[in-house]
């Protein structure tokens, strides 16, 4: 019996439960699915659409029903619920998402739905506890991908070592403080599926609490002694006689360079890590301080300031309104106005009922997540994905998107006061899902109608040490310029230098156009895998926790199947590599934010969309469940001329 249990607590929160959540739950409780009326059934047609919500006396019998159920469970000393059977939890599953859904989503969904860890690695064979006892690897990056990998290689029984560049772990969480910085997936989506957390404040969490989090896994998988603070990779040489891999790195105490050697490389830098600032004529003459928001001063006190920010991306999305009230002018600087996503809760905290329910009561968080997820997992992809025969005239590419269009337009148009001031400014012209669209709860428009904030959109010029001179010859007086310029995403592992097989440079290799099998695998470099790499970035559907699993999960199928075959090394052959990425290519053409015209930080210098996973979710999830055998080459001379060709 939870230690907060009364049935005043259990009435107040039953009151603020998700209904179809409870369903689920009373399913669990009583071993029965009479509750799952067909006409209760919950219907949504998006995520940014509104859940249809059951009549009041409807929604009051079911959590009649969940409140009694639970009494008696409660009060009998909460014992263990039995197990559902397959055909039962099918059952609840397709009630939830639609007879319609694919029978592929079936076996991805339970997992999804988090009631066991099946991701865990089973390497419970002695074959296999002997092969991971003589393997270790070297980790680069103590972010959500690092820890996860290092979890999981523990399971696995393998030895690892994580550099970290930062004096601590944490990532992109710990090194981008902005104010207003936070996270832009619902909290239960955005954390490991098995290790939920019942006490997240908000639905969408800052930058101190996902960096707390972090650091709790740390220590509840002990992992701080595995890892090595404030060192820098410089370079990483595959030795084609050890079959290892030896990493060197600038020691933290600056005692000159230290080497590790281990039979698995594995890269968790991701791909948003390396700030980018505009090549801008006369930058080093500004007379005030300049930075990026990846790397804020807190040292600069912006109270009655002039300051100038670059760039209307997600970061200054989210500090603008933070630092308007405190500035005496601010001027952002803008090239396109992002989508806004309507999102009203996305400030708002977790009601203590929620979080008492989330914490208490059987499965309900595993199916609260597992809603959430549902709505956005693949339900937008047809909307962004273009149709041939459709002419939006670059404003749209198929009759679906012109409807998500309009509903973000309305959503956009109806928060603006000023119509002088804004006008036409903060629509986009390009298609819904061309660039990142960002949640918002109405702070952007509220910040951009302000007496002292002013959107420019003229292109700069030149910057001068008194402020920006813009294209049409006008200066901008400011004593503080801040860059919300984004990431050299397209820039993969660009920190470090990593030698391959003949030695062959991985930079090299990809020539300004990074590639990689599923993200993960690039053939001549064996036993290196990526994580958040090549084409995994997702931009409506799912949350990159989940690809993270993936991919990881992937990486331990593809060292099983290299202990089963015997062999010392692993690597992709280049003819499924090329194939795969030819694939990738021409299905991104046909996606928003690859279509001519387009231009984000999704495409490289080439023009090529070196970041975004196009397929539904759940294909990723299927490509990366099993490694095949016929996918690889291994350390044999035969295959190797075979990659090498």
């Amino acid at each position: 019996m939870p230690e907060t249990f009364s049935l005043e607590t259990l009435d107040a929160a039953i009151n603020e439960a998700h209904v179809p959540t409870l369903q689920m739950v009373i399913c669990h409780l009583t071993g029965e699915t009479s509750i799952l009326r067909h006409e209760w059934r919950p219907r949504v047609s998006s995520h940014v659409a509104p859940e249809s919500q059951l009549a009041p006396e409807d929604q009051q019998y079911v959590r009649s029903v969940a409140r009694d159920a639970l009494k008696r469970h409660f009060e009998a000393g909460s014992p263990e619920l039995p197990q559902l059977d397959m055909q039962t939890l099918d059952k609840m599953i397709r009630y939830l998402v639609g007879d319609a859904a694919p029978d592929a989503y079936l076996p991805f969904l339970e997992e999804e739905l988090g009631v066991a860890d099946l991701r865990t690695p089973q390497w419970h064979s002695p074959e296999l506890r002997r092969g991971a006892a003589g393997l270790s690897a070297v980790i680069i990056g103590a972010g959500m991908s690092g820890l996860l990998a290092a979890i999981r290689f523990k399971q696995a029984g393998i030895a690892f070592t994580i550099i970290e560049k930062n004096p601590e772990i944490g990532g992109t969480w710990y090194e981008n403080t902005y104010p207003g910085c936070r996270v832009d997936s619902d909290n239960q989506l955005y954390s490991y599926s098995f290790e939920p957390n019942a006490n997240w404040p908000q639905h969408f969490s800052t930058q101190e609490i996902l960096l707390d989090y972090f650091r709790k896994v740390v220590e509840k998988y002990d992992l701080r002694d595995h890892i090595r603070l404030g060192c820098k990779v410089e370079d990483a040489t595959f030795d084609e006689a050890e079959g290892k891999w030896k990493v060197r790195y600038a020691d933290a105490d600056g005692g000159g360079l230290c080497e590790l050697t281990a039979n698995i490389l594995v890269s968790a830098v991701g791909q948003l890590n390396v700030p980018r600032i505009p090549d801008l004529p006369g930058l080093p003459s500004f007379a005030g301080p300049v930075f990026h928001s990846a790397t804020w001063r807190h040292d600069v006190d912006l109270r009655g300031k002039r300051v100038a920010v670059v760039g209307t991306g997600a970061s200054a999305f989210q500090f603008v309104p933070e630092i308007a009230p405190q500035v005496a002018q601010l001027d952002v600087f803008q090239r396109n106005p992002p989508w806004l996503l309507p999102t009203p809760h996305y400030h708002e905290p977790v009601s203590s009922g929620q979080r008492w329910l989330l914490a208490n009561v059987p499965f309900y968080q595993n199916w609260y997540r597992f809603w959430l997820y549902w709505r956005t997992v693949d339900g937008m992809h047809h909307a962004v994905k273009r149709d041939p025969a459709f002419d939006g005239g670059g404003r749209a590419i198929s009759a679906q998107n012109a409807e998500f269009r309009a509903v973000l337009e309305g959503w956009i148009n109806r928060q603006i006061s000023d119509h002088a001031k804004l006008g036409d400014h903060v629509v986009p012209k390009y298609p819904v899902g061309g660039k990142r669209a960002l949640r918002d709860a109405g702070s952007w428009i509220k910040a951009l109608e302000r007496d002292n904030v002013a959107l420019v959109t003229e292109g700069i010029r030149e910057i001068r040490p008194e402020g920006i001179v813009t294209a049409d010859g006008e200066t901008h007086p400011a004593d503080v310029l801040i860059f919300g310029t984004g990431f050299r995403a397209s820039e993969f592992l660009s920190t470090f230098r990593i030698t391959g097989r003949d030695g062959v440079d991985l930079h090299r290799f990809w020539n300004g156009n990074a590639r990689a099998y599923l993200g993960t695998m690039v053939p001549r470099f064996p036993n290196m895998f990526i994580l958040y790499g090549p084409n995994t970035n997702l931009v409506i559907n799912g949350s990159i926790i989940l690809f993270a699993e993936c991919s990881v999960g992937y990486m331990l199928q593809s060292l099983k199947t290299m202990i089963e075959h015997g062999q010392r090394t692993v690597e992709v052959r280049r003819d499924v590599f090329d194939d795969f990425n030819e694939r990738i290519d021409a299905a991104n053409a046909e996606m928003a934010w690859g279509v001519e015209g387009v231009s984000s930080w999704y495409k490289n210098d080439l023009g090529r969309v070196s970041q975004n996973w196009p397929f539904p979710t759940v294909d990723y999830w299927e490509a990366t469940r099993r490694a095949d055998p016929a996918d690889f080459g291994f350390d044999d001379p035969v295959e190797r001329r075979t990659l090498a060709g």
